[in-house]
């Protein structure tokens, strides 16, 4: 049963209050919202519906990097108010995606400085016009184009730009002394990621991005992914990182092949599931990545 459905049933359409058998039973059918992990050194994230979130939970600091969507970052921040009382130091956006940024307007009033790559901004700015979704929103006040970095408490968090991605707008988060990265969704573990042209992707240069933070991370770093697939974490390490650089470079080199047949998309698409030489990535998606590539090698 649906969560709105059920709800709507057990309070009998009447906005009464929920008796107590209702109570058990709503426990039994819905999870409670949202789970916090904890990582390292007060660095953990946080899931429930849209990208990961990534926190920093401390005394006189508090990060918040993404924020899916209104409801779940309402949970979330309710969360922390159980052990947290503070102002929010720094709310960071990965990029510009709803399901990264949804969320936004949830931390209004509550936050001291408010970050993301210029491009981000701009992207999540384009699209609530043409959508007409304006009001909603809740935009971020400080951008940078290269590198950014802070101390927040006994914490020091740095961002990184390497070039276009997932869009022209991707950054990752680093809390150096934890030595734990969010790579937003630069990282689709084992899941076909969203290549996103219209926003500026490149997966030639996506493949060189993760080259780039392979060289600036260590083998001690863990990594905080966007999204991951059926049986895979939300975290993960460097050679996550060479995998996904592989399935872009399988992605390309089958596209092309494609093309040099004189193959159309329907007719490579007739039957694949799978990208030659990248099994492990499955479920929903494929036509989108096919169809990215095919636009960016100039296939029909």
């Amino acid at each position: 049963m649906k969560r709105r459905s059920f709800l709507q049933y057990t309070s009998l359409a009447g906005g009464l209050a929920l008796l107590p058998w209702q109570k058990e039973l709503l426990s039994l059918v819905l999870p409670e919202a949202g789970t916090m992990r904890p990582l390292r050194n007060n660095v953990g994230l946080y899931t429930e519906r849209g990208g990961t979130i990534g926190w920093l939970i401390a005394d006189g600091a508090l990060v918040v990097v993404d924020t899916q969507f209104q409801e779940q970052s309402q949970n979330f921040i309710n969360k922390v108010r159980e052990t947290n009382e503070g102002q929010f130091d720094l709310l960071i956006n990965t990029h510009h995606h709803g399901d990264h940024t949804s969320g936004n307007i949830a931390y209004e009033g509550m936050v001291k400085m408010h970050l993301a790559h210029a491009n981000s901004k701009a992207n999540q700015m384009r699209v609530a016009q043409q959508r007409d979704s304006e009001e909603g929103q809740m935009y971020p006040g400080e951008t940078y184009k290269d590198t950014w970095s802070k101390r927040v408490g006994s914490e020091v968090v740095t961002l990184r730009y390497f070039g276009p991605a997932h869009t022209d707008g991707d950054s990752i988060i680093h809390f150096e002394n934890a030595n734990v990265a969010h790579m937003g969704d630069l990282m689709f573990n084992r899941r076909f990621p969203y290549i996103d042209k219209s926003s500026g992707a490149s997966i030639e240069n996506w493949i060189k991005v993760l080259g780039d933070a392979r060289k600036t991370f260590d083998k001690d770093t863990l990594f905080i992914f966007g999204h991951s697939g059926e049986g895979y974490d939300v975290t993960g390490t460097l050679d996550d990182l060479k995998a996904m650089q592989h399935f872009f470079k399988r992605l390309l080199k089958f596209t092309k092949k494609s093309i040099k047949k004189g193959l159309s998309q329907e007719q490579v698409l007739e039957g694949l599931e799978i990208i030659p030489g990248a099994p492990e990535w499955t479920g929903g998606g494929i036509e989108r990545n096919i169809s990215a590539a095919y636009q960016e090698l100039g296939g029909e």
